[in-house]
């Protein structure tokens, strides 16, 4: 065998050598700028296949999930409390929301209402009050030309702070600096649909169904086919004796369609989820609704079916509350873990059954009364009837496929309809009343026109605490005419019910909100619906409205309160069939035959 020379051994080991020197340098430099890149100098630890670096992973988190949460209400945080306070607890004040925040950093921006004044002008400069707490948010009265804003805009005042101007109406604006973004909930909507805009998109969506057609046929696509020509060629029943017609649509209509509700409709309700997220309601509090609903639902003998093959509807059992109170991290500003956990429940029923394949989720529905159950069931759940507190429509509440699910403040599970009731007509001698805490920026317009402007618009802050301030509350909502429900952080509240409960007329002022049952009350019958620019104009709109109108108006709150009310044992046109049948009259219309 031929020997390798010498000199050609060792030109090869140098050629080795040079070649080791070169990635261990190439080696050295990556790690160098690893170094620079990832925090705390871990990348050479990063490098290890059992190494986690915490810091890093939660950056890259909050950064992708930075776009989807601007796009959102801000969060809710909660004290960490034990399953039985929340489930027993009975403080409104522990129920709301008690904490706001922003997605991009931890500073504070300062946030003021500006009040126009023709006679000024923006450009000369806007002095900012610089005793304003960094920590709260509190309205400032500053005066401004109307012509400066008519687009929002960045003003910089003299000592360089950037100032972004927002307009809420031809009033107010909202002035905002540092330059940083607010979340939603602290800002005016940046597009309006009023009510006779989502009237108009009722019947369009009820005309035209984006529903998914079924990929195969059932027997039970026959019996929904059949309930919709029936309900549209429902005979005329104007006169009634069990519904006063005023408060509907369409009176007729909504009789046969809830006729048929009770003779034809089943419901299947999944058994899978383990408790206390699914299958375990809350009863009391703000988010009483869902748990209330999800109670009787599965309870119920004469709607639910155990042959899944039998159900023209299926029904996830979760609580929207219980999922943000045991998945929720405090202070985390993140809730991505709370949509992925519906995600993947959702992807194991549809490998598990195949009904969810069928139509794509179009026959299922959740009832959630929690603020972030829009976001949480967004994307995964797109396709099923929601039934939602926050019927927002600029947060992809679908108005004739959705449902909007009344906010009820339960104070006794055991006797929901604890104070129910008011005065007469005649003697409630205030004429409009609101108090309460200053959630989102709307609350703090209200008061800034009206807060001690005129005796008979009773509108103040928050009462005082204790059992006294809870009854004094109620019996100035029993004694008013008007009861004014503004928005809060989110376009819901459930003072529109309590109005409804003390037999005050509503006044609701929350752009974009989809009243509780849209699809078949009128509630022009029962309520004023206020556009947030308006508000300067709030008194002038109801002393404008006769005596005999206002009387038709409370006839018709204490008409359509039976449709608001929780019963131990759901009776017929409650709040648990009025759900029912909402979800169950829009999946009629919604659905697209094969």
């Amino acid at each position: 065998m031929k020997k390798i020379p010498i000199q050609f051994q060792s030109f090869n080991q140098i050629e080795k050598r040079k070649w080791l020197i070169i990635v261990v340098l190439v080696a050295a430099v990556h790690l160098f700028c690893q170094t620079l890149m990832l925090p705390y100098g871990t990348a050479l630890l990063s490098l290890l296949p059992d190494h986690e670096n915490t810091s890093y992973s939660t950056q890259i988190s909050n950064s992708e999930t930075l776009e989807d949460e601007l796009q959102e209400e801000s969060f809710e945080v909660f004290e960490e409390v034990a399953l039985d306070e929340i489930v027993n607890d009975t403080s409104a004040q522990n129920q709301l929301e008690n904490d706001r925040f922003v997605t991009d950093d931890l500073r504070e921006t300062r946030h003021e209402l500006l009040s126009v004044d023709v006679s000024s002008n923006l450009e000369d400069g806007v002095s900012i009050n610089t005793n304003v707490s960094n920590n709260e948010i509190k309205p400032k009265i500053l005066e401004v030309n109307a012509d400066s804003f008519t687009k929002p805009g960045v003003n910089k005042s003299q000592d360089g702070i950037q100032a972004r101007i927002l307009p809420i109406n031809e009033k107010y604006v909202l002035f905002q600096t540092d330059g940083r973004k607010r979340m939603r909930c602290l800002m005016p909507p940046k597009s309006v649909m009023y009510n006779d805009q989502m009237n108009h998109l009722l019947v369009r969506n009820r005309r035209s169904s984006r529903a998914m057609r079924p990929r195969w046929s059932s027997p039970r696509d026959k019996d929904i086919l059949a309930s919709k020509v029936q309900i549209t060629n429902a005979p005329s029943r104007m006169a009634d004796q069990e519904l006063y017609a005023p408060l509907y649509r369409n009176v007729s209509m909504f009789k046969r369609s809830y006729e048929l509700m009770e003779s034809t409709l089943k419901v299947y309700v999944y058994k899978d989820g383990d408790k206390p997220i699914f299958h375990q309601p809350i009863m009391k509090g703000l988010y009483a609704s869902e748990g209330w609903f999800m109670k009787l639902m599965e309870n119920n003998k004469k709607f639910v079916v155990k042959d899944p093959k039998k159900a023209h509807l299926f029904y996830m059992p979760f609580s929207a509350r219980m999922l943000e109170h045991k998945l929720y991290v405090r202070n985390s500003h993140n809730r991505t873990n709370l949509r992925d956990f519906l995600k993947i429940y959702a992807e194991k029923l549809a490998a598990k059954y195949p009904f969810w394949n069928r139509t794509g989720g179009a026959d299922h529905f959740l009832v959630a009364c929690h603020d972030w159950a829009p976001y949480e069931t967004r994307h995964h759940m797109e396709y099923c009837i929601k039934a939602l507190c926050n019927a927002d429509v600029t947060m992809g509440f679908k108005i004739g496929r959705d449902v909007s699910l009344p906010e009820c403040y339960v104070r006794s599970a055991r006797n929901p309809h604890r104070d129910l009731g008011g005065k007469s007509a005649s003697d409630r001698h205030i004429f409009a009343f609101y108090a309460g805490n200053m959630h989102g920026y709307l609350r703090k317009i209200l008061l800034e026109y009206w807060d001690n402007k005129d005796v008979d618009m009773k509108i103040m802050g928050p009462m005082p605490p204790g059992v006294a301030s809870k009854m004094n509350y109620i019996e100035h909502m029993k004694s008013s005419k008007y009861c004014i429900c503004p928005k809060g952080y989110e376009v819901n509240s459930p003072r529109v019910v309590e109005a409804i409960f003390y037999e005050c007329v509503p006044v609701i002022i929350s752009d974009n909100f989809v009243p509780p049952f849209f699809e078949v009350l009128n509630w022009d019958a029962f309520s004023i619906i206020v556009a947030e620019k308006d508000i300067p104009d709030l008194k002038s709109i109801l002393a404008a409205i006769t005596d005999e109108k206002y009387k038709e108006l409370q006839y018709g709150v204490k008409k359509v309160q039976r449709h608001f009310l929780w019963n131990v044992k759901p009776l017929k046109y409650d709040l648990f069939h009025m759900t029912l049948h909402s979800i169950w009259h829009n999946r009629v219309f919604q659905f697209k035959p094969r």
